[in-house]
C-alpha cells in the first residue's frame, strides 16, 4: 500500500513538471504578435468567348408538318454555325422545342419553334455569325453575350492581386508598429464578383432566309474582383 502512494506521488510530481515545462511556451504563443488585413482587388479581363442564341419559327397548317419545317431549318442554322471559324465540337447546343396552335382570322395555323445557342471563341467575329444565321433560316437572334472562357484562371489572377496588395499593406503597418513582417499564418477568401458586359441583342426577330447586314460588335472586357483577408506574423 505505501509503495502504491509513493508512485501514485512521483506520477503526480512528474504531471506538474512537465505542465510546467510547456507554460513558457503557451505563454510565449499567447503574445505572439499578429496583423490582420484585408485587400480587394479588380482586374479587367479580355472577353474571349461569345454565345449567341438563334431561333427558328416556322407555321403550318398541322403540328408535323410544322415541326418538320422548323427541324429543316435549323439543320441549315446548324451546319452555316459548324461551318463558321472559331466554332469546335461541342460549341452548338439546341434548345427547348415549342408547338402551340394559332389563330389566322378563321383558320387554326400550328406554330413550331426550335432554338440553338452557338459558342463562338473569336468573339469579334460575333456579327459575321450572325448575319449568316439569318441567312441560313433563322427567325430570331439573342445575344451576343461576351464573357470570359476560363473564368477560374481570371479568379486566380486576380485572387492573386488582392494577395499582394494585403501583403503590401501589412507590411506598412508592421514598420509603423517597429517590427518586420514575417509569413502569412491565416489566409480567408471573401466575396468574389465576376461582372461582364451587358447582352448586346443584335435582332429579335426577321423573316427567315433574308440576306442581314453585318451588325459590329466589340468583345470588351469583364471585371474580376476578389477579397482576402489575411493575417501576418509580427517579428
Amino acid at each position: 500500500m505505501r509503495a502504491i502512494t509513493k508512485l501514485t506521488a512521483a506520477l503526480a510530481l512528474a504531471a506538474i513538471l512537465a505542465a510546467g515545462a510547456l507554460l513558457p511556451a503557451a505563454a510565449g504563443a499567447a503574445t505572439g504578435r499578429t496583423v490582420a488585413v484585408t485587400a480587394s482587388a479588380t482586374v479587367k479581363v479580355p472577353n474571349d468567348t461569345a454565345k449567341v442564341g438563334f431561333g427558328v419559327k416556322r407555321e403550318r397548317s398541322t403540328r408535323t408538318a410544322a415541326l418538320q419545317a422548323t427541324a429543316a431549318g435549323l439543320r441549315q442554322v446548324i451546319a452555316a454555325a459548324k461551318a463558321f471559324p472559331g466554332i469546335g465540337q461541342g460549341d452548338v447546343r439546341t434548345g427547348r422545342i415549342s408547338v402551340r396552335a394559332v389563330k389566322k382570322g378563321a383558320a387554326t395555323l400550328y406554330r413550331a419553334t426550335e432554338g440553338v445557342q452557338v459558342t463562338l471563341h473569336e468573339p469579334a467575329k460575333a456579327g459575321e455569325l450572325i448575319a449568316k444565321g439569318l441567312a441560313a433560316g433563322a427567325t430570331g437572334v439573342s445575344g451576343p453575350t461576351f464573357t470570359v472562357g476560363n473564368e477560374e484562371a481570371a479568379f486566380a489572377t486576380v485572387l492573386a492581386a488582392a494577395f499582394t496588395k494585403a501583403k503590401e499593406r501589412a507590411t506598412i503597418l508592421a514598420a509603423q508598429a517597429g517590427a518586420t513582417l514575417g509569413q502569412a499564418l491565416t489566409i480567408e477568401e471573401g466575396e468574389g464578383e465576376f461582372v461582364g458586359p451587358h447582352p448586346f441583342n443584335a435582332a429579335s426577330e426577321t423573316s427567315a432566309g433574308k440576306a442581314a447586314p453585318t451588325p459590329p460588335t466589340t468583345p470588351g472586357t469583364s471585371q474580376v474582383r476578389a477579397t482576402v483577408h489575411v493575417v501576418f506574423e509580427l517579428q
